[in-house]
């Protein structure tokens, strides 16, 4: 007795067959859409990812069930002061446009302030960037 199911070959029974190459498209998506961010926040991601890929070990507080809110306004902290040093730094050199200044003379610093708008887009970038890396240890986890 025959019945009408097709052959499959033994390769497709198993489960995680495209795993990989699903989330190798997953990344060069998301790849894709990151080129179109603003450059200031393009900058501001590859600072945030620096961050993620130091806590990117087990038992980071990244892969907490519910991450510490200190820990991530630590880090936010962080990121924003390297934002900031790096933008006094391009300042400095728009300022002199690539000369260097004579000795004792330099531009005056800027006015300190506190820039929660940048602060907040920070705390988003890194959030996203957590859950994003969260999803994917948790789906390599799950087979590996």
């Amino acid at each position: 007795m025959q019945f009408d199911v097709p052959k499959m070959p033994f390769y497709m029974s198993y489960p995680m067959q495209n795993l990989y190459l699903t989330e190798m498209e997953y990344e060069k998506d998301m790849d894709r859409m990151k080129e179109l961010y603003p450059r200031d926040v393009r900058r501001i991601l590859e600072c945030v990812e620096d961050e993620c890929d130091k806590m990117e070990y087990e038992g980071s507080l990244m892969f907490d069930e519910y991450p510490d809110r200190l820990m991530i306004e630590m880090v936010v902290d962080r990121i924003h002061q390297n934002i900031m040093e790096d933008g006094a730094d391009m300042e400095a050199e728009q300022y002199w446009g690539g000369r260097q200044p004579s000795p004792g003379h330099r531009p005056p610093p800027p006015p300190p302030r506190r820039d929660d708008n940048l602060r907040d887009l920070i705390g988003v970038v890194l959030a996203n960037e957590m859950f994003r890396r969260r999803c994917r240890h948790r789906r390599c986890r799950r087979w590996w």
